[in-house]
């Protein structure tokens, strides 16, 4: 598939996962009455990336993600070319998903930007459960690691076939169940820098640990999956 075709669908595919999964917590978990809870953001974001998987999977791999798109040209299964543009596509769709969320919350009288904290991730006073900066680092990494470790397993070609997005839209789905308190979960770079381009201050000031934890944890398992399953 040429270039341009794939990274149109990374535009196409990240956008809908920061819609899906930032855009139930800004606009249904926030509201007691009508609030998804935690639960229900976290799976959000794993049903985000099973349906882009089935939709878009055979057109650029479905990344979404610089984390998984790093994680997999570690393991050798992704062009280190292709690694910028990719990037670059993953962070403009996630832009997009994030302004898509914005007009929508401020159509609502009551929404108050200033308090909402937009779904961004954070640590330290930031943290959802005020979890330490050490904390929210060890955190991203090791769920980052286990993500990209799972998405490695789930489309290597000796894996059963047909059933990688479902393992990985779960895989993601319990990622956030541990650690939406820890961070308000990231694993992805792209995801925290859409949030924190309209949260400004606080979110971009601590944006540095939500690129550098999730590409740390995406490299080990890119290093540690083949190693582990490389036939001798």
């Amino acid at each position: 598939m040429h270039l341009s075709k794939r990274l149109g669908a990374e535009i196409f595919g990240t956008f809908w996962l920061v819609l899906g999964g930032c855009g139930s917590a800004v606009l249904a978990a926030a509201f007691p009455h009508l609030g998804i809870g935690f639960a229900g953001v976290a799976l959000a974001f794993g049903l985000t990336v099973l349906t882009m998987a089935f939709a878009i999977g055979h057109i650029s791999g479905c990344h979404l993600n610089p984390a998984v798109s790093i994680g997999l040209a570690t393991a050798g299964r992704f062009p280190v070319r292709d690694l910028v543009p990719y990037i670059a596509a993953q962070v403009i769709g996630a832009t997009l998903g994030a302004c898509v969320i914005y007009l929508i919350a401020t159509g609502n009288p009551s929404f108050d930007f200033a308090t909402s904290g937009f779904a961004a991730n954070g640590f330290g006073e930031h943290s959802p459960g005020h979890f330490s900066m050490s904390a929210a680092l060890i955190c991203e990494v090791v769920m980052t690691f286990f993500f990209v470790f799972v998405i490695l397993g789930a489309t290597d070609d000796r894996a059963p076939k047909g059933f990688a997005p479902i393992a990985i839209g779960l895989c993601l789905t319990l990622i956030h169940l541990i650690s939406i308190p820890v961070t308000n979960t990231s694993v992805n770079p792209a995801r925290s820098t859409s949030q924190a381009f309209f949260v400004g201050g606080w979110a971009l000031d601590q944006l540095w640990l939500f690129w550098i934890a999730p590409i740390v944890g995406a490299i080990l398992a890119g290093v540690i999956y083949p190693s582990l399953t490389r036939q001798k």
